[in-house]
């Protein structure tokens, strides 16, 4: 992997990993681009492995970004501060969903929906129910604005952790399935993002943890082992683009969660099911012709 195909990625996961467009599919269409772990099967599980291992620029973003309540909740969990560990527990709570279908399903879905087909049809469905929830909304407003974060209790936050499992469909969109969650339980537009960020940092960063420290099985014998998903993006890449990639999606991902909080709260997310629909026409009409296989 060249710098510049390491530096690519990495803007390409710091910009659509916190939007509502699905980082997955994303960063699938520009692998393949680029010609990027399509030679063999272990090529493939090596790219993979990089595309979740550049998440942690993403998650240093959103830690970098909400350092207070992340040191509320760290205080919280030393005693020391009662609402940073009510906070504390709806995030564990809300992550406890897909942690323990992922471990299940995990290589289920990487060996069923992994594809390009199921990806579009991911996108083209949540773009029309980004729609019809954005039409819902406008004929039944929102009144007082919404909770605010410190008042979710943790039945809310299971129920956004469970919709975060749907999110387990390439192409679905983690973030767009916590932020709507959040705004069915009844959090503000504000708080919604906030809680969906949180999340990510502990979601994304078990999913790095797994992807880099587990066994890669079915391949090669040399990575069938602890740390055997690190082994394998080393052998293949060495460090330099690792160190470019999440230091690319660590600056795109601060920069899209800003301007991602206040495009929300002024317009909503509409634009979001458009482009998705528009993305998922665009790529499953270049496969349909055969000008975009991979």
């Amino acid at each position: 992997m060249a710098p510049w195909q390491a530096f690519i990625l990495g803007l390409i996961e710091g910009i659509t990993e916190y939007l509502p467009v699905s980082s997955t599919g994303h960063l699938l269409v520009a692998q393949h681009l680029m010609g990027i772990g399509t030679r063999t099967p272990l090529d493939k599980a090596a790219a993979d492995t990089f595309a979740i291992c550049i998440q942690g620029g993403a998650i240093l973003a959103v830690v970098g970004l909400y350092y207070k309540r992340v040191v509320q909740m760290i205080l919280g969990l030393l005693g020391k501060d009662p609402e940073g560990l009510r906070l504390a527990i709806s995030i564990v709570v809300g992550f406890l969903p897909a942690a323990v279908i992922g471990v299940i399903f995990d290589d289920w879905i990487e060996s069923k929906l992994f594809g390009m087909w199921p990806i579009i049809f991911a996108w083209v469905v949540g773009g029309v129910l980004i729609l019809a929830a954005a039409a819902w909304s406008k004929r039944r407003p929102a009144k007082g604005g919404g909770m605010e974060l410190l008042e979710l209790s943790w039945k809310m936050a299971l129920v956004i952790g469970l919709l975060q499992c749907v999110a387990m469909w390439p192409g679905t969109s983690r973030s767009l399935m916590t932020i709507v969650g959040g705004l069915l339980v009844g959090l503000s537009v504000r708080a919604a993002i906030e809680y969906s960020f949180l999340l990510g940092v502990l979601t994304l960063t078990a999913a790095t943890v797994k992807k880099a420290l587990w066994k890669v099985e079915g391949l090669d014998t040399a990575y069938d082992v602890w740390f055997g998903g690190a082994k394998l993006m080393w052998d293949h890449y060495g460090a330099l683009p690792l160190i470019i990639g999440a230091g690319a999606a660590t600056i795109s991902a601060a920069l899209a969660v800003k301007w991602l909080v206040g495009h929300l709260q002024k317009h909503g997310l509409a634009a979001f099911g458009w482009y998705r629909i528009a993305l998922g026409a665009v790529v499953g009409g270049l496969m349909a012709a055969g000008v975009f296989t991979p």
